[in-house]
């Protein structure tokens, strides 16, 4: 029987895919999807890094929600009139009921809105990137790393699926656990993964092949977020990132690579978790802290195998306008 004081995870409810042969109906084209994210989330995160990485950005249009959500979730007060100017809309959820009026359910991002008719495509988080990758090759940049090889994808999706459980999915459940047994559980679950994957990462530069992945992108935005917030705000406290000497240069590595770093707000990142869950911090205060002076230093993991994008190029500069403040 579940452990009802367990979190659970709501699975997406809407999956339409943005295919190469538009088979499913929403066939890829470029300028006619919109991605909704919070730089504050780590599965908006996730899908952030792919555009980037594939240079998807001319292709697909960017809209950012305020970090704080109200009664109707995500909100675009962020832009003139609190208006997303391509859709038109103030809230996400106003997409969502475009698709399926009378919906009720939550809003959550990334979600992926079709523009000439503002309806809902997708809010499929697991899935965007590898479709990103694999569906929308015709509109990727030259150089544009292979995300999801082919040859690989049977170990990058073992690998995914214990990262999400026990670390993307893990660190929320230690920090709404209801009670003691749960949040025990989910601890006990955390730390072993990041012990395995710190072994795993010891001897090896990322978690699969000898490039990036999608499989080091999904483990990124949950390390990214540690010590700024899940460290303290969920609990999440045997060990800081910086503590753990492996993963802690994986990370840096990481971050440095132009399509990674320059996709994190911490600001954002750190207002939404702390103002947003008063019910784990009533107060709302965001403290002052960590100090993110050590995201820029050496890491030393060029050393071992592998280059970040194997055959291919890094990415150029963000648009200007999607630029993320710089660390402070």
């Amino acid at each position: 029987m579940a452990d009802t004081k367990e979190f659970k995870r709501s699975p997406s409810r809407f999956t339409d895919r943005i295919t190469a042969d538009g088979a499913q109906g929403r066939p890829v084209e470029a300028g006619r999807y919109r991605l909704v994210v919070s730089r504050a989330c780590p599965w908006a995160n996730r899908s952030l890094i792919a555009r980037r990485l594939l240079g998807l950005e001319s292709a697909v249009s960017l809209a950012v929600t305020d970090p704080i959500q109200d009664e109707r979730s995500w909100r675009f007060t962020l832009d003139p009139d609190g208006r997303d100017p391509v859709l038109g809309i103030r809230y996400l959820s106003e997409a969502y009921l475009a698709r399926e009026p009378g919906y009720t359910g939550g809003v959550s991002v990334p979600a992926i809105v079709d523009e000439p008719s503002g309806v809902l495509v997708s809010n499929d988080y697991r899935n965007i990137p590898a479709d990103l990758a694999t569906e929308w090759t015709a509109l990727h940049r030259d150089g544009a790393p292979d995300l999801y090889p082919r040859a690989l994808r049977e170990e990058i999706d073992a690998v995914a699926e214990d990262v999400f459980r026990d670390v993307n999915n893990g660190v929320y459940k230690c920090g709404f656990a209801r009670d003691q047994g749960a949040y025990d559980r989910a601890f006990t679950a955390l730390f072993d993964r990041l012990d395995a994957l710190s072994e795993r990462l010891a001897a090896r530069r990322y978690l699969v092949g000898s490039a990036i992945t999608v499989a080091d992108i999904n483990l990124f935005v949950t390390l990214v977020r540690f010590d700024a917030v899940y460290h303290g705000h969920f609990k999440c406290n045997r060990n800081k990132l910086t503590e753990m000497p492996v993963l802690w240069a994986y990370a840096r590595d990481l971050f440095q690579t132009p399509g990674f770093g320059d996709t994190v707000d911490f600001d954002h990142i750190k207002r939404h978790y702390y103002e947003v869950h008063r019910e784990i911090n009533p107060s709302g205060i965001v403290p002052a802290g960590p100090d993110l002076s050590g995201w820029t230093t050496p890491h030393g993991r060029e050393a071992l195998p592998g280059t970040p994008f194997g055959d291919g190029t890094p990415p150029p500069p963000p648009p200007e306008a999607e630029r993320v403040p710089p660390l402070r």
